[in-house]
């Protein structure tokens, strides 16, 4: 027959050693909450949490000034605005462009003006030499043979030009064309010496020839070498190489 008082107590001390060793079984707690009433538990935490963010998003808001009332009135306010400087800037940008359409006529009215009075101061000057002309022709001593040099004149153009204008009249009792030449002689300083130059030069005679009864007007410009200063000016009429008359004009 066994002996069961030994087992007994065998068994006694591993419970025992098993209570106090580390390797101890740990005790867990199973929740047995139903998953629909953990859903609704959640949502109800998820809710109380975007109800408190909204209302701490509310109250910085307030805190610094942003309420919505108030800035949707700041922006119809700022839309005004907007639109009155719109229309005062096409009010202005409208005036702007009828002034300066303004001025684009009176700048083309003045253009058209100094024109108008460069024309009326040329003709000016022809009706004086015109008047002067007929003056001319009132009844005066002749010169030789009839022939008389009137208001000989010469002025620089240019640093190498010297322009020259003249009017020759054949007065007393005229029977026939007056035909022959004419030449010009330039008194002038060069190179601090004195010095005269001739004209027409030898292939320019016919650009110097006269032919008319009562009176011809002759103009025209010579070209004298550069840095040289004009200081007289001469013309002789000639007739088949016989003087008629001649004049000087200083410069």
């Amino acid at each position: 027959m066994s002996k069961p008082k030994p087992v007994f107590k065998s068994l006694q001390r591993k419970l025992w050693l098993r209570r106090w060793s580390i390797s101890a079984p740990r005790m867990t707690i199973k929740n047995h909450l139903p998953w629909p009433l953990r859903a609704v538990f959640i949502a109800i935490v998820v809710g109380l949490g975007g109800a408190m963010a909204m209302w701490a998003y509310d109250l910085g808001r307030s805190f610094t000034g942003f309420k919505p009332g108030a800035t949707t009135a700041q922006l119809a306010e700022v839309q005004e605005q907007l639109k009155q400087i719109t229309t005062e800037r096409d009010k202005f940008e409208t005036t702007v462009n009828a002034a300066e359409s303004q001025l684009n006529i009176e700048r083309s009215l003045q253009s058209q003006l100094a024109r108008q009075i460069k024309t009326l101061e040329s003709e000016n000057t022809k009706l004086k030499e015109d008047l002067a002309f007929f003056e001319s022709l009132l009844p005066t001593d002749t010169g030789a043979q009839g022939i008389t040099i009137r208001r000989l004149k010469a002025e620089m153009l240019e640093p190498t030009q010297l322009r020259y204008r003249l009017l020759l009249m054949q007065g007393g009792k005229v029977v026939h064309d007056f035909a022959g030449n004419y030449q010009l002689i330039v008194t002038l300083v060069q190179d601090g010496k004195s010095a005269m130059m001739t004209f027409p030069k030898p292939d320019e005679a016919d650009k110097f020839k006269l032919s008319f009864r009562h009176y011809q007007r002759i103009e025209g410009v010579l070209t004298i070498p550069a840095g040289a200063v004009p200081k007289s000016i001469q013309i002789k009429v000639l007739e088949k190489g016989t003087l008629r008359a001649q004049q000087s004009s200083n410069l």
